[in-house]
């Protein structure tokens, strides 16, 4: 049998093949997308590991699915009929800080926030954080590009990683990148593999660009009547040359979600939040700070005000992060994860806002509203197959004017299974072949998590 093969070509890696066994691992946090059952799943511990499941699944021509934590949002980790799935969540070795570089080594498994302590204590900052961050693994950051609440002022995952260890899609272990600061030769084949969703190679080892530890933060929050109230104030915040480090939107329903989860304490006499953050040092900070209150008040905010409260300011913070596994306990949950430009923020919100009306769903919102990364959610009630079809019309809907606006289809989430048809109409024709071409010369033999991450090879 293809499992007695598989176990016997790796003596120290957990090959799950029992149904029961295996069912964590079939598929990601997107719940619409679909997946099937594996012919096995492997837990590898080593690079070595990974290259065997690889020269295994080309020699018999098996689908790999590799997963990190299985938080992602977009059906990327999703296994497919047969495959082998793939799952790094055991490799958690940090194997380096180095302080006199600023950088860190690490195994694809580390959990986000595991490796921000570990670098908090030398003194290191690593910026990307999203709200997954407590979950999430760096390989699995990696894979999507991961951003967060502070891509607004320090960029995504990719501006952090400096090298990677790949097994590739014939087997081979290379390594790519550099630990210099400055390196320029040949192709950027890294930034290549940032993004790719296990479709170009595994990940193994992550070489991570670190921070100085940051400045504490100043935090202005506002109240406002409509999200396209609060939209305008992130465009008046964009022209007036701010670059916050945190700049949120969070609705109502999203508040009151996770008070009803958490027991928070954040009912607030207001429709939708904005919360903006600076982190410049002393006049700047003040500065900056005023200049973002007179951009919430001017764009129409009810109520606006500096935090004195930094405890206060910490919850509603938390309350953003928690929003999405709070809105889940309601429903079913399809996300979205568009982009648009900062300008076209209020425009991009009001659309929604008519897409719910017009398909009848209901749809809640938050938003990294500073670089223009909107999520709206929408929500159908279990079972309700008509109020599903309903938001799938929205959803595409949603798509198809962040495209009109100037946007793009993913922001942070990666395109997986859900985007795909979205991003065959973001591409065009000569750049999606640019896609396949790319794919078939790194994964000659088709095994690298098939159906995910690029368009239809008709697209375009």
């Amino acid at each position: 049998m293809l499992t007695q093969q598989l176990s016997a070509a790796l003596p120290g890696a957990s090959v799950l093949t029992d149904p029961a066994e295996m069912a964590g691992y079939l598929h990601d946090e997107a719940e619409w997308a679909p997946h099937d059952a594996p012919l096995a799943v492997v837990r590898p511990c080593s690079t070595a590991d990974v290259q065997a499941v690889v020269r295994f699944c080309i020699e018999h021509r098996t689908a790999l699915v590799p997963r990190g934590a299985g938080t992602g949002l977009s059906g990327g980790a999703n296994a497919t009929v047969g495959c082998v799935v793939l799952a790094m969540d055991g490799m958690r070795e940090i194997v380096e800080i180095n302080e006199a570089e600023r950088l860190a080594v690490v195994r694809p498994g580390v959990v986000n926030d595991d490796m921000r302590a570990a670098c908090a204590e030398h003194g290191l900052w690593y910026p990307p954080d999203p709200a997954s961050a407590p979950w999430s693994t760096i390989g699995g950051n990696v894979a999507t590009n991961a951003g967060g609440v502070c891509c607004v002022k320090y960029g995504v995952t990719g501006d952090y990683v400096l090298a990677l260890e790949v097994v590739t899609g014939c087997g081979n272990v290379v390594r790519l990148g550099r630990r210099t600061a400055k390196g320029v030769a040949g192709y950027d084949l890294c930034s290549l593999m940032v993004g790719s969703e296990g479709t170009l190679g595994i990940v193994t080892e992550v070489t991570l660009r670190l921070r100085p530890e940051r400045r504490s933060e100043r935090t202005i929050a506002g109240y406002f009547d409509s999200v396209v109230a609060a939209g305008r104030a992130v465009s008046l915040v964009a022209a007036a040359g701010v670059v916050p480090s945190a700049l949120e939107l969070v609705d109502r329903h999203c508040l009151e979600a996770v008070d009803s989860w958490k027991n928070m304490g954040l009912s607030v006499d207001a429709n939708v939040v904005l919360l903006g953050r600076t982190d410049a040092p002393g006049a700047a900070g003040e500065q900056e700070a005023t200049d973002m209150l007179r951009c919430f008040e001017e764009g129409g905010a009810t109520w606006a005000a500096q935090s004195s409260d930094q405890q206060e300011a910490d919850a509603l913070f938390a309350a953003r992060r928690l929003a999405y596994p709070a809105l889940e306990r309601l429903g079913p949950v399809l996300t979205e994860d568009i982009c648009v430009p900062a300008a076209m923020v209020p425009e991009m919100l009001m659309r929604i806002e008519k897409a719910a009306a017009e398909h009848d769903t209901f749809i809640a919102n938050i938003a990294h509203a500073g670089d223009g990364n909107l999520h709206p959610l929408l929500i159908t009630p279990p079972g309700d197959t008509e109020a599903r079809a309903r938001a799938q019309a929205a959803f595409e809907a949603i798509i198809a004017d962040a495209l009109d606006v100037g946007g793009t289809v993913t922001g942070e989430h990666g395109i997986g299974q859900l985007k795909r048809a979205g991003l065959g109409h973001e591409l065009s024709a000569a750049v999606a072949a640019m896609h396949h071409a790319i794919k078939d010369a790194l994964d000659p033999h088709g095994i690298l998590n098939p159906g995910k991450a690029i368009p239809d090879r008709a697209a375009g």
